[in-house]
């Protein structure tokens, strides 16, 4: 298989090797990969997520920022039935869903999940795709 596309690499912790696969394979849809007794591959929707299990206490942060990941929907119905997915599954929202910026170029609708690890992931949806790179005279990032 000849790949040219380029694929983003993000490794977790984790100290649950079943809790991880009920989540993310489960849980997201995710496609497992590699696998031993101290990590495991997930394939997120095109990009490798790697768990690795920590021997450090796994605490939850205090706010969604500055840590989390997520992905970007390129159409409204692709995050809303990731959104029906989770919530089908019993996911832990932590965000509920919401719309930011309404009526501006970086309006977008956003929901945060978070996995048995307290790893936070964030999942959008842009109205105007130019504004996921673009509206750099714009300064609104986050709810801060």
């Amino acid at each position: 298989m000849i790949n040219n596309q380029i694929i983003f690499h993000l490794a977790i912790p984790i100290n649950d090797l079943a809790k991880a696969k009920e989540f993310y394979a489960q849980g997201l849809g995710c496609q497992i990969g590699r696998e031993n007794s101290t990590a495991i591959i997930f394939n997120f929707y095109g990009h490798q997520v790697v768990a690795h299990m920590s021997l450090e206490p796994l605490q939850p942060q205090k706010s969604i920022y500055p840590r989390h990941f997520g992905l970007i929907f390129p159409t409204e119905s692709e995050w809303e039935n990731l959104l029906e997915k989770a919530r089908n599954q019993q996911l832990n929202l932590a965000q509920s869903p919401k719309l930011r910026f309404p009526g501006e170029l970086t309006e977008h609708r956003t929901f945060f999940l978070e996995d048995p690890f307290y790893n936070l992931l964030e999942f959008k949806f842009y109205r105007h795709f130019e504004a996921i790179f673009g509206g750099r005279e714009l300064t609104t990032i986050g709810d801060r």
